[in-house]
């Protein structure tokens, strides 16, 4: 595997957790205003600890290469869940967040599918050094 692939590896997983991040910690701090906005869409307030820990610690797992493909799956069962509860009115720019969630689940399912990368904790627990010996290992 060249050092591009692996780069290419490393950065598709940072790029793609930057967003979950992105959107996990601000509701830390409009803790309130986001459970009325779930609220709205008929999602239990309730359920905000665990959203907030899944964007956040699953961008995290996502970064370091950590269960990726297990991390993966779940954030993207979430991510397509999330665009089905949220973005799923008619008008232009809901289709657009709709179809963009849907994309990014796309892309998790790439991790589901290949692993991390050489460049990640799973590989190097699993002392491997291709994406295709994880899957093949797993």
């Amino acid at each position: 595997m060249t050092t591009t692939q692996k780069s290419a590896d490393l950065v598709g997983r940072i790029l793609i957790a930057a967003m979950f991040i992105d959107a996990g910690v601000p509701k830390i701090g409009a803790f309130a205003a986001t459970q009325a906005y779930m609220a709205s869409a008929g999602v239990p307030g309730a359920l905000l600890p665990a959203v907030i820990a899944l964007e956040v610690l699953g961008g995290i797992a996502l970064i370091l290469g950590y269960r990726t493909r297990i991390v993966a799956m779940v954030m993207a069962a979430f991510t397509v869940l999330a665009a089905l509860l949220f973005h799923s009115a008619p008008d232009q720019v809901q289709h657009i967040q709709l179809m963009k969630n849907i994309a990014i689940a796309g892309g998790l399912l790439i991790l589901v599918a290949r692993g991390a990368g050489s460049w990640s904790l799973d590989a190097r627990n699993a002392g491997l050094a291709a994406p295709g010996d994880v899957l093949r290992n797993s």
